[in-house]
């Protein structure tokens, strides 16, 4: 993970050695340093940043006043000569409050927690899609059959068949359902996580694969073959499923 930062102090030997300090660091990029907070506020109305190193005491505006007039602001890591703002840095959600000189191992230790913090929002964000993603997904399709439409479960899908303009759809128990549909259509229609066209006649369910018989896919009694041009793909799939099979 790549942590986005901006350095602010009035300084410029402190901004110098700040912009030394994060050069060090592999997971840190400075993406802009200013002396003032004004420019800052200014830059960060049109640019994102993960995180900020700011000092306190500056004239015009203070650190502490630019932290104020942030409606929504990144992590914040103080820096200051003086220790009489700690508690009110941290009444403002600060991450950390360097004391100048600041040594690197303290410097290192607090962006470690920066570093961590983010890391746990981050897998928190990718956990909340795929459970947004799945929560969310339909388990299930409507296909016309005669003259009406029928609902099919995914989950009782055992494989498709096509037959000329056809399809059959062959189910659990033991249900056979025609439906004038192309292939294409049906494989926008099914979730790609459990389903894999093996042939240019059939579709199969991932999950009800009972074994693999060299160029063949045995489910219940019915022997599926595997066609030439989709046998790269579909063993892929299998390898990528953390299966150690090897092709026949």
């Amino acid at each position: 993970m790549n942590i986005r930062c901006i350095a602010i102090d009035d300084e410029p030997l402190a901004l110098d050695k700040m912009e030394g300090y994060i050069g060090r660091v592999p997971f840190l990029t400075l993406e802009a340093k200013f002396d003032n907070a004004i420019s800052a506020i200014e830059y960060l109305k049109e640019n994102e940043t993960d995180l900020i190193f700011l000092d306190i005491q500056m004239e015009g505006l203070s650190g502490i006043q630019m932290l104020e007039s942030l409606k929504i602001h990144p992590k914040v890591i103080l820096t200051t000569a003086y220790d009489q703002f700690a508690l009110k840095g941290y009444e403002l959600d600060v991450t950390d409050y360097l004391l100048k000189p600041i040594a690197f191992d303290r410097f290192l230790k607090a962006v470690d927690k920066v570093y961590e913090i983010l890391q746990a929002k981050q897998r928190s964000t990718v956990i909340h899609k795929e459970v947004v993603q799945t929560a969310s997904r339909d388990e299930f399709i409507f296909v016309k059959t005669e003259y009406r439409l029928e609902k099919v479960n995914f989950r009782d899908i055992l494989f498709i068949e096509g037959m000329k303009d056809y399809l059959r759809i062959h189910c659990l128990p033991d249900k056979r359902i025609m439906t004038l549909m192309s292939f294409m259509k049906m494989e926008q229609l099914l979730p790609t996580d459990l389903f894999v066209r093996v042939h240019k006649s059939f579709i199969v369910s991932l999950e009800k694969i009972h074994s693999i018989e060299r160029n063949h896919i045995r489910i219940g009694e019915h022997r599926i073959p595997i066609g030439e041009s989709y046998r790269k793909q579909f063993w892929s799939l299998l390898q990528n499923k953390g299966l150690k099979i090897e092709e026949s």
